[in-house]
């Protein structure tokens, strides 16, 4: 794809009761309090990566930055292996994260399984695997329609985050 790619149509208009239970779904995991907002935000990001959305990646580094991410953190996510600045509960996230976004033909193994519940309460990991079930979700639904980055920048508020 390239960047002068065009939104193909907007899918809010054309299903809004089922954007709205998907908003809802993650309202519910944002609400639950079981993930931190900065490790939320991390997962978003590394999940939009892989799968290529440039809306919710574009949306998920704004959000992380109006929260207080520092900035080379947020140029890490890609290289979080190789990066000292994540703690090991956030590389459990990260690593759980592509784990899920990039499923096996043999699942997830026992190994990365143990190491985030070495992190993660249940209810914890509950969470988590749920958020990086809806970021994916969010994720195919703008890389489907091509959103486009920033749209609804002023409607959140991430026009503050002074990433132009």
């Amino acid at each position: 794809m390239s960047n002068t790619a065009q939104p193909r149509l907007n899918y809010a208009a054309q299903l809004p009761e089922l954007l709205q239970k998907l908003q809802e779904f993650s309202m519910a995991i944002v609400k639950s309090g079981h993930i931190e907002p900065l490790l939320s935000h991390l997962v978003d990001i590394r999940a939009s990566q892989l799968n290529g959305c440039a809306f919710c990646l574009d949306m998920h580094v704004k959000e992380a930055k109006l929260h207080g991410e520092r900035e080379l953190r947020l140029h890490h996510v890609s290289i979080w292996r190789e990066s000292p600045l994540f703690n090991a509960k956030e590389c459990a996230a990260l690593a759980l994260t592509e784990a899920l976004t990039q499923i096996a033909p043999d699942g997830i193994s026992d190994e990365l399984y143990a190491k985030a519940r070495e992190q993660f309460d249940e209810k914890e990991l509950t969470a988590l695997v749920f958020r990086i079930m809806g970021i994916n979700a969010w994720n195919r639904a703008n890389v489907a329609f091509r959103t486009t980055p920033g749209t609804l920048d002023k409607m959140f508020g991430l026009d503050k985050a002074g990433l132009v």
